[in-house]
């Protein structure tokens, strides 16, 4: 069986240690060759930057957040063993883990390092697609005659890389499609190296539960539940006409998955899904002009970024999360796409006038999401708004006085609330 030292990067035959090195840290599967389609994730990223920049840290439980009524962003290793997890309210995690120390994250710092991963990433392949700061897809095929050495190794020296250039860690899923390199990447946390063949992937999936598939989220268990399915044998049993009646498009992609169908090209050029923005108050408020203001100053940030980008939505997103955690989301499709912060913080108004009124709120949320380009945005005028062209041109004005003046040149009265 085909192995692989991941500390010197020795081939050899399968065998408990590296008869180069004599380490430990060995990869070996029978496909180990032949396989290239991976998946990288780096180990708790913020946190671990946090930790290197500030060795005092390395053995303590360090949670990467806002404040007592904020969330978990990351949570290092120590912190996850005992039950903190990310998106997790903060207050819970101090909870389970008093001593844990916090720091507000360095949002632009972790850019700048995620930066220099996918530069890394790119002197290997072209065919990065990255999904988050700290973790890609990445497709090697074809890749071996121009470096030399097949994907596996090249995956190995890429976290070499990462680990002395920047002193980062992170752990690789190699397989031969998105699906299970996504999984593969996750069952050797942290600073692991794993890899499920195609001889074996059925095999491999029949007793994991069906919450492996990504993107089925709580609300499509508890959906899959009531149909007896909890893991991917209870799918196999499923003929995919039937999945499709009762679960939609989601019953056919459910259906091949099972079987550990992904075609899904790895795409450098991956579309942007949604744009959005959203606070977490420091208070619960139920004060609807407090309220409407953040509505805008969120609409005035999501169409700056959706300007910058030269990008447009179809559809506003409101985001509410009440006092005791229950999320309310609302959307409404447009006529025609924008990426005017007016429109949008109109549409999103719409929407949390309809929302019952009394409630405290913890976290306001606006987005765009069905993202186009914006050469078709805002093109027609509202016959039943005949002041909103006017508003309109006045909102690409101060957007000329801001681009020429700073972003504080000019602010909108409701902003100030």
């Amino acid at each position: 069986m085909p192995a692989l030292c991941r500390d010197c990067l020795t081939e050899f035959d399968a065998g408990r240690r590296c008869p180069a090195c004599r380490s430990p840290r060995v990869v070996a599967h029978d496909e180990l060759r032949s396989l290239s389609i991976a998946h990288m994730d780096c180990d708790a990223f913020y946190a671990s930057v946090e930790k290197r920049d500030n060795p005092e840290l390395a053995d303590k439980p360090v949670i990467i957040g806002g404040g007592r009524r904020g969330v978990v962003s990351t949570a290092c290793y120590v912190a996850r063993i005992r039950g903190v997890r990310s998106a997790m309210p903060m207050f819970k995690a101090l909870d389970l883990c008093p001593d844990a120390v916090i720091i507000k994250p360095r949002m632009q710092l972790y850019a700048d390092i995620s930066r220099q991963i996918r530069a890394m990433m790119e002197d290997m392949t072209p065919a990065v697609e990255p999904l988050s700061l700290d973790e890609a897809f990445l497709d090697l095929t074809g890749t071996e005659r121009l470096h030399g050495a097949p994907p596996a190794i090249m995956l190995a020296r890429l976290v070499r890389r990462m680990r002395t250039e920047l002193g980062i860690t992170g752990s690789v899923g190699l397989s031969h499609n998105k699906f299970l390199a996504k999984i593969a990447s996750d069952l050797d946390k942290p600073h692991g190296f794993s890899v499920i063949g195609a001889a074996e992937t059925r095999e491999f999936l029949r007793d994991k539960p069906v919450r492996l598939i990504w993107g089925v989220g709580a609300a499509a268990q508890d959906s899959l539940e009531r149909a007896g399915i909890r893991t991917f044998d209870d799918l196999m049993r499923w003929d995919e006409r039937e999945l499709t009646a009762r679960f939609g498009s989601m019953g056919t992609r459910l259906w091949h998955l099972a079987r550990g169908e992904d075609h899904r090209r790895v795409s450098a050029n991956a579309p942007m899904k949604s744009i959005s923005n959203e606070t977490t108050f420091h208070e619960d408020t139920a004060d609807r002009d407090l309220l409407d203001g953040h509505l805008w100053r969120m609409a005035e940030k999501v169409a700056d970024r959706a300007k910058a980008k030269g990008l447009a939505g179809r559809v506003v997103v409101l985001k509410l999360k009440r006092a005791d955690f229950t999320l309310i989301s609302r959307r409404h499709a447009l006529r025609e796409p924008t990426q005017i912060a007016d429109r949008l913080y109109r549409e999103a108004r719409h929407l949390f006038d309809a929302v019952p009124r009394g409630q405290a709120y913890r976290l306001l949320g606006v987005g765009l999401s069905d993202i186009c380009s914006a050469e078709a945005a805002d093109r027609m005028p509202d016959l039943l708004d005949p002041q909103a062209i006017l508003r309109h041109e006045a909102e690409r004005a101060t957007d000329r006085i801001r681009d020429r003046f700073g972003p504080d040149a000019i602010v909108k009265g409701r902003a100030l609330r």
